[in-house]
């Protein structure tokens, strides 16, 4: 896979309703390649791709552009920021963290008032209201000449790779937007539709639009999961692990899946010659969620990467799950649009 391109895409900042870099960047790659691409009123982009033959049922694979971040609320009088989250953010996670300010391009980092004298809060999880951006400005006046409100800020990660992982900010989703990319850049045995999404990470927005455009009979959407094997986690509790393979979901807080389409995924792996895991919990969701009550109804499937510390600058990730998922994604993408269920 383009591994030079997952790091473009997962190092281009897109906080939920600022994906316009990301959308061009796409945009880019797949030019020549698409057979129609168009831009709707959300900011989603809406892909249709010709395959060798027409497809027996109408297909959609999605993926969301966003990541989450943090939104700009006030300026306080010592020129430092105070901000809201954009999406679901463990705030453990926060203090000391450098981030971008999207708009002016302006570096800063995450400060909270130090332990020595915050008394018995060293044993608290800090509230966000507690936390601030400070970017080294003077005063208010200083920071106003840079920062506005209502400014996106986004976690600034960097991008590594071992010979087995991938070490990352965003990789959820930039992770499934890869997929999609490649597939539409290759040859495909039916005609397809592809939507790379806009504000996931805010209540699934874009993907309710999109479904609606392209009206579906079918959709895969393709996403990156939380993986819990981390030391300290009983096994039970795990839900999903890296190097076992593709995570297929069967339920979340949002979808019950299709259940035929469950099974499928599973042979549409093993046909791929991939592994494959069912994700062991009921928790968390997606664009599915949306996607699958839209209009008369989308029989819908999720097939995730696993990923460790999910919606922190700094994730890992399998490079055989995301060749795994890949893989079953396109295999059983052509089992549905071929009609062989």
């Amino acid at each position: 896979m383009d591994m030079k391109l997952l790091k473009k895409l997962c190092l281009t900042n897109g906080v939920s309703s600022g994906e316009d870099e990301l959308r061009s960047i796409i945009i880019k790659e797949i030019d020549g390649y698409a057979d129609e691409m168009y831009v709707d009123k959300s900011g989603n982009l809406i892909v249709f791709k010709k395959g060798r033959e027409r497809a027996e049922n109408k297909l959609l694979l999605s993926a969301h552009m966003d990541e989450v971040g943090f939104i700009v609320t006030g300026i306080n009088p010592d020129g430092t920021l105070s901000v809201d989250e954009v999406g679901g953010i463990d705030r453990r996670v926060i203090a000391g963290k450098r981030v971008r300010l999207c708009t002016s391009c302006i570096d800063g980092v995450f400060g909270i008032k130090p332990v020595h004298l915050s008394g018995d809060g060293k044993n608290e999880i800090p509230k966000l209201k507690s936390m601030y951006i400070d970017i080294g400005a003077a005063d208010r006046k200083d920071a106003e000449e840079h920062i506005t409100v209502g400014e996106l800020a986004a976690f600034e990660g960097r991008y590594d790779e071992t010979e087995t992982s991938i070490i990352t900010k965003a990789i959820d989703d930039r992770a499934g937007c890869l997929v999609l990319i490649e597939m539409i850049k290759s040859e495909i045995p039916y005609d397809m539709y592809f939507s790379f999404v806009v504000k996931e990470e805010v209540g699934l927005r874009g993907a309710k639009t999109a479904a609606y455009s392209v009206d579906p009979d079918f959709a895969i959407v393709v996403e990156t999961t939380t993986a819990a094997d981390i030391p300290g986690n009983d096994e039970c509790r795990q839900v999903c692990r890296l190097g076992e393979g593709a995570v297929i979901s069967f339920m979340d807080r949002h979808t019950i899946y299709d259940r035929e389409l469950y099974k499928k995924a599973f042979a549409a792996a093993e046909k791929a010659g991939v592994k494959a895991q069912a994700k062991q919990a009921v928790a968390g969701g997606n664009d599915a969620g949306v996607i699958s009550t839209t209009r008369r109804g989308v029989r819908t499937i999720a097939v995730s990467l696993p990923c460790r510390y999910l919606h922190s600058p700094n994730t890992i990730a399998d490079k055989t799950d995301l060749e795994a998922v890949a893989k079953t994604v396109s295999t059983l993408a052509e089992m549905i649009a071929g009609g062989h269920l």
